[in-house]
């Protein structure tokens, strides 16, 4: 038997849910809350396998949920159910460390596929979902920086400093200043930031 935790900050909807898993043969609710802050306190009392986890919550939200509770249960499977299908929060759910998303209006047939689908290594999501990740993910086949450069601002945008660029490349500081210039050049901006930002709204990085 599988333990469900359930996050949902919607009172109606958080009972639906709860009767909904309880319902499924081979999984059971452990916990239901209405904020993070109280699932993450009760976290190793209820010691679930899943999560079911609303992204927009009074106080914590549940991206930072999420980060809170994969770090104190590397191993729970979390999946998020929200309204929202923009790339964005997908893109930060699934770097916090979600495995799935489902949307609120999900009927009770899609909630069990996606435990099962979670539960097997699958990551339960819509299609639309999917296709914003892989386009997240993807670079652009076309990119105004050489493959060094393209690996000396992707450091950077990591938190890098020139010297600890410079370190992990094997390569002299004033080298690392030699291609950021040219970066900027390419990319017609002045600063780090707005290089990063540039590169990655093209998809470079």
């Amino acid at each position: 038997m599988h333990k469900v935790l359930i996050v949902e900050d919607n009172e109606t909807l958080n009972d639906i849910f709860c009767r909904t898993v309880n319902d499924l043969e081979n999984f059971k609710v452990c916990g239901s809350y209405l904020n993070c802050e109280d699932a993450i306190k009760n976290l190793k009392n209820d010691l679930p396998d899943l999560v079911l986890m609303d992204i927009e919550l009074p106080g914590m939200n549940g991206i930072l949920g999420t980060k809170e509770i994969k770090k104190n249960l590397p191993k729970a499977l979390i999946i998020m159910v929200t309204v929202f299908e923009n790339s964005k929060y997908v893109f930060d759910a699934l770097c916090a460390g979600a495995c799935g998303y489902l949307t609120k209006n999900a009927t009770g047939s899609k909630i069990e596929n996606a435990l099962n689908e979670a539960i097997n290594g699958g990551a339960p999501m819509s299609i639309q979902i999917a296709k914003m990740v892989v386009n997240s993910f993807q670079r652009s086949p076309v990119s105004v920086l050489t493959e060094r450069e393209t690996e000396v601002l992707t450091l950077l945008a990591q938190g890098n400093s020139y010297k600890g660029v410079a370190l992990k490349m094997n390569i002299s500081p004033n080298t690392i200043k030699y291609h950021v210039k040219n970066i900027y050049d390419k990319l017609e901006v002045h600063d780090r930031e707005s290089a990063i930002q540039e590169a990655s709204d093209r998809k470079i990085i």
